[in-house]
Parts: structure tokens; C-alpha cells; sequence
């Protein structure tokens, strides 16, 4: 199994045991499922809706998404209230920017040449148009288990049909750890 690890904070934050879609040569998205977790109660099911979740979750049990929980992400904002730690996408780009130079630093100290770079560089823009900025408002911001602010954020959304979660997770940004 190969575990892949923030290359900034070194916190696990996706393994090879789910399916990496690579998505432009910058992201792996990765579809996720909801699970009941709590007591001795586990249940991998289909997605149920939002009542039917309600009415079968048994006092003690909650939902939580496999990949967020089994990697312990923690939600970047405040989950009683919904308030998301990036208001707007300006409050964002700080943080992007932030990330991406500490990721171009990592890469060329792994001796990557400067022509791979300009295309991570590139590559990364363009995702960021063409995906993040138009679903902006949709999106649920995570961070690795240390919360460490300089560490990448990992991006939470549904597929078209509403129901099913997935992340999306900067491909350069990880290092990979077999175990």
C-alpha cells in the first residue's frame, strides 16, 4: 500500500486503497463515501438521503465521510455554525499562493528542472480557473491532521448527482510512503 503525504507538513492525506482519478496531470480526485460510524456500528452502505440519514442514525452514531475521517482532516472553519474558513476566493488565493511556493521549494530540492515546474506552475492555474474558482461557493476546505496553516488544503465537493462526495487533492504536493 502506498500512503501519500503532504510534502509540506507531512501528514497522510489519501492512500492508493481508493481511486486516484488524475485529473489534468494536477489533481487526484478521489471519490468518497458516507458511513455511519459510532458504538460497534459500522455501515458502509449506499448513500441514503439527507431525511432517511437522520431517521437510521441510532443515538451514539454520526455521519462522517471515509476518506476525511480515516485520515483525520480537520474542517477548515466552524461545523456548527457552516462558517467556512475562506469567506471568498481573494481570502483563498493567500493561502494557495502560500502552499505553492512551499511546494515549488520541495520539488526543486528533490531536483525536478525547471521545465517540469513551469508546468506544475501552469498546470495548476489553469485547475484552479477552470475548476475551483467557478464552484468556489461549494466547496469545504480540510486540512491535514497537524493543521499546520503552510499545509495543503484538501477540497471537499459532490459529484453532479448531489449525493456523492468527493476530494480533490494537488497531486505535486504529495510524497509517497509504501508501507
Amino acid at each position: 500500500m502506498i500512503i501519500y503525504k503532504d510534502i509540506v507538513t507531512g501528514d497522510e492525506i489519501i492512500s492508493d486503497t481508493y481511486n486516484l482519478k488524475n485529473v489534468d496531470d494536477v489533481v487526484y480526485e478521489v471519490d468518497c463515501r458516507k458511513v455511519t460510524k459510532g458504538a460497534d456500528n459500522i455501515d458502509i452502505g449506499a448513500n441514503p438521503s439527507a431525511e432517511e440519514q437522520e431517521e437510521a442514525l441510532e443515538e451514539g452514531t454520526k455521519q462522517v465521510i471515509d476518506v476525511v475521517d480515516g485520515f483525520r482532516l480537520n474542517y477548515l472553519g466552524d461545523e456548527s455554525s457552516g462558517q467556512r474558513a475562506f469567506q471568498t476566493k481573494k481570502d483563498f488565493q493567500g493561502q494557495l499562493k502560500g502552499y505553492l511556493k512551499k511546494v515549488v521549494e520541495k520539488l526543486k530540492e528533490a531536483g525536478k528542472d525547471e521545465d517540469f515546474i513551469k508546468g506544475f506552475q501552469k498546470g495548476v492555474q489553469g485547475y484552479y480557473t477552470k475548476h475551483i474558482v467557478p464552484n468556489f461557493a461549494d466547496l469545504d476546505f480540510y486540512t491535514g491532521e497537524s493543521m499546520d496553516p503552510d499545509g495543503m488544503v484538501v477540497f471537499l465537493n459532490y459529484r453532479e448527482d448531489g449525493v456523492t462526495p468527493y476530494v480533490i487533492i494537488w497531486k505535486h504536493g504529495l510524497s509517497e510512503m509504501k508501507v
